[in-house]
């Protein structure tokens, strides 16, 4: 839970110029490929190539959207060297994706054993 220092009332009115920032920022649910990677994220910080292969997408591709992703600070990236990890930007994006797993759920039903398509293709002959 958010410290009440962090933050204003969630439920206090919605000004103009705050909705057209959020939904700026929502942006990034916009593309399957963004959400893919916000989740597999999830997990902790992860290079590029192991988020393509965790996605099933090049790493290109990978690439393009984590800057899209850095750009809306859903992602940060860390340097080591010549090596660059990204990692959700902070709990704050990790509670947003599990409230919104959570209400597509409550939506949707929830079926425990689904398995994701990387899953698939990990088991597959």
């Amino acid at each position: 839970m958010p410290h009440p220092s962090e933050h204003g009332d969630a439920y206090r009115p919605l000004a103009r110029g705050e909705a057209a920032e959020i939904a700026e920022d929502m942006r990034a649910f916009s593309a399957e490929s963004r959400v893919l990677l916000l989740y597999a994220m999830l997990t902790g910080e992860q290079t590029v190539e192991e988020l393509a292969i965790g996605v099933g997408q090049a790493p290109g591709a990978v690439s393009q959207q984590l800057r899209i992703l850095r750009a809306l600070r859903y992602v940060r990236a860390t340097r080591n060297g010549r090596h660059v990890s990204y990692s959700l930007h902070d709990h704050h994006v990790a509670e947003l994706l599990a409230a919104v797993r959570h209400h597509h759920e409550h939506l949707r039903g929830f079926e425990p054993d689904q398995t994701t398509d990387a899953e698939r293709e990990r088991t597959a002959p």
